[in-house]
């Protein structure tokens, strides 16, 4: 029987760690301080900010939520955003994306300062992570994946890796810093000709193209780790992943569940990278 790969699990063996940063960063009379921007107010975005006030408030971290309306103009946001972002006050910035009503991020990601950067948005810290820079703050999502594998022991040295996804914020630089740890990865995706062939071949699997159980009995062997990035809304109403969960997980070695995967474990990965950022700059 397949093991199950619980995020919530990682995220308890990080509190002890994190608990130490935290309490050495204080006694230098600082107390790092996450600003979360949201426009408007998207179910998902919604849910992930629920997720990071539970896990700050249980490490005693200080977390604000800026609420912008959703049919704010793009000078408007600008100026808000560069607002939070040169606040001497806030140590990291989170911005939820991608942002409603045709607004841009493009300025957000020029202009926020990279030591602020928690979860990897500013082209000069992805420049970072493609240069296989460890300075670099990657995406919470990949910073997870690489905890969750590294929590349950699986070695990415030598090993044949294919990420099924080629976001910025997920299946990209997951690619770099599994390269970065000595995996020869492929990077997949939907157009891929003859994906199941490729993942069968890999040791590890990462599903992170968005699209519900496009990885699938064809897809594995009894070698297989398989980590879900993927989230998603089933036919029945039900969270699922990319991963078709019932019949992948009888027939490999490790699996993530979805939901209680990557997802439960972003937000402790959240907080280490805002304990970095206060570090950055004190």
């Amino acid at each position: 029987m397949a093991v199950l790969m619980k995020g919530a699990e990682a995220a308890a063996g990080m509190k002890e760690a994190l608990l130490a940063e935290l309490a050495a960063i204080r006694g230098r009379g600082i107390e790092p301080k996450l600003a979360v921007v949201r426009v408007g107010a998207r179910d998902d975005d919604l849910a992930y900010e629920r997720g990071i006030r539970k896990r700050f408030e249980g490490l005693g971290m200080a977390v604000r939520v800026i609420v912008l309306p959703e049919d704010i103009g793009q000078d408007a946001f600008d100026a808000e955003f560069a607002w939070v972002n040169g606040d001497p006050q806030t140590h990291g910035v989170l911005l939820f994306r991608p942002l409603p009503g045709g607004l841009s991020d493009a300025n957000a990601r020029r202009i926020i300062d990279p030591r602020k950067d928690v979860d990897g948005m500013s082209p000069i810290n992805m420049a970072r992570v493609f240069a296989g820079e460890a300075e670099g703050f990657a995406p919470c999502t990949p910073g997870a994946v690489m905890e969750l594998l590294r929590h349950y022991g699986v070695s990415l040295e030598g090993k044949s890796v294919a990420v099924a996804g080629r976001s910025m914020v997920a299946g990209r630089p997951l690619a770099m810093l599994m390269l970065a740890a000595n995996a020869t990865v492929t990077l997949c995706h939907t157009r891929t000709r003859d994906l199941s062939a490729v993942c069968r071949s890999a040791d590890i699997v990462v599903a992170a193209a968005g699209r519900a159980g496009m990885i699938g009995a064809d897809c594995v062997t009894e070698r297989s780790v398989i980590v879900d990035v993927g989230i998603n809304m089933g036919r029945d109403g039900k969270l699922c992943g990319d991963v078709d969960f019932g019949e992948a997980s009888p027939l490999v070695s490790m699996i993530t569940p979805v939901p209680g995967g990557v997802g439960a474990l972003t937000t402790s990965v959240l907080a280490r990278n805002l304990l970095r950022a206060a570090r950055l700059q004190i």
